[in-house]
């Protein structure tokens, strides 16, 4: 089998056949994979964080139409997706039930799989904080991770009780075996394609909401002090955006405006003129919340989107700028902004 016949069975063993096959025909896979061997006795850690970026990357385009509609688009072009990053949104709070605090949930599955934080971006006006998690083996190649935790301490004591009802009852998706693996990939960078086979599941389950159904009056509650907050109530640790990273942002802007896309009014620019990003506008998902009755209603709350970017040249090193920003960042976060 040769390593990217491999590299989509694994991803086919979580998300099935047929999301393989598209993933295949639509998301560019970096050719500088090949540079590590695919051996089933000894996977190294690359092949493993591109088969969970690819199968999040699926998962993302199932919720969001528009989304999905892009990439088939840009198919039809001729061109494949070329996947930048994918952002998640955490809190930083004691009382999260069985999962670790904030970002330690999934540090504990990133850094075994070769991602480190190598950047942290205060979001202050969000009261988050975000770390740029990127691929060491690959750090071009292979898609990052803006990870970003919000801070209820920062707000009031009735958002804070808001907050402990909601996460409180969270569940932990990863198992004792599925952890035992992660330490093994932590200190030797390889497992066995049977212990990546085990794993990958559990890690992709990992990004989705793992507390349990929420009351409207604590959505509201939150979604008066953080539109953010509201959104992870609904949404948990789900992919918040995917990006595709593109080489000239303007045109593509103009291309999604002509076919009347819901694109941001406008473009995000770095401080330092290197890594500009704009998106569509977050789509809308039903979701169930509980009435003051204990029954449940559907409302129409913010999901997921798609988000581009443009990334330049550093002539101080001749390398592609790979960091974010935080201006641009908050001016992003607004897509998923809403009141239900």
């Amino acid at each position: 089998m040769s390593s990217f016949q491999g590299l989509f069975s694994l991803v086919a063993s979580t998300v099935g056949q047929p999301a393989a096959d598209w993933l295949k025909d639509h998301v560019e896979v970096p050719a500088r994979l090949h540079a590590f061997a695919w051996r089933e006795e000894a996977i190294h850690r690359v092949w493993l964080a591109e088969a969970l970026n690819l199968c999040l990357f699926h998962k993302l385009v199932e919720t969001v139409p528009d989304g999905r509609r892009y990439v088939d688009e840009q198919a039809q072009n001729g061109r494949k997706v070329v996947f930048d990053h994918g952002a998640i949104r955490t809190v930083d709070w004691a009382n999260n039930g069985e999962l670790p605090r904030g970002r330690q949930a999934f540090a504990r599955i990133l850094e075994p799989l070769g991602f480190s934080d190598v950047r942290t971006y205060p979001l202050t006006k969000l009261n988050m904080t975000g770390w740029g998690y990127r691929q060491l083996d690959l750090p071009e190649d292979i898609s990052q991770f803006f990870v970003s935790e919000l801070h209820p301490g920062r707000l009031s004591e009735a958002f804070q009780q808001a907050v402990s009802r909601v996460v409180g009852s969270s569940r932990d998706p990863l198992t004792a075996e599925h952890l035992s693996i992660l330490k093994r990939l932590q200190v030797t960078r390889h497992c066995s394609l049977e212990e990546a086979t085990q794993l990958l599941p559990g890690i992709y389950w990992a990004f989705g909401r793992q507390h349990g159904v929420v009351s409207e009056a604590d959505y509201r509650q939150l979604l008066g002090e953080s539109a953010e907050m509201a959104w992870i109530a609904t949404e948990g640790n789900s992919f918040n955006h995917l990006t595709d990273r593109v080489v000239d942002l303007q045109s593509v802007v103009e291309e999604q405006i002509r076919r009347e896309r819901p694109m941001k009014d406008s473009i995000e620019v770095s401080t330092s003129g290197r890594v500009m990003q704009t998106a569509y506008r977050a789509c809308t998902v039903e979701r169930a919340l509980l009435d003051s009755n204990g029954q449940l209603q559907v409302h129409r709350v913010p999901g997921s989107f798609v988000e581009f970017i443009q990334r330049k040249i550093n002539p101080d090193n001749g390398k592609i700028d790979l960091n974010f920003d935080s201006s641009n960042a908050q001016g992003i976060f607004k897509m998923t902004g809403s009141t239900v």
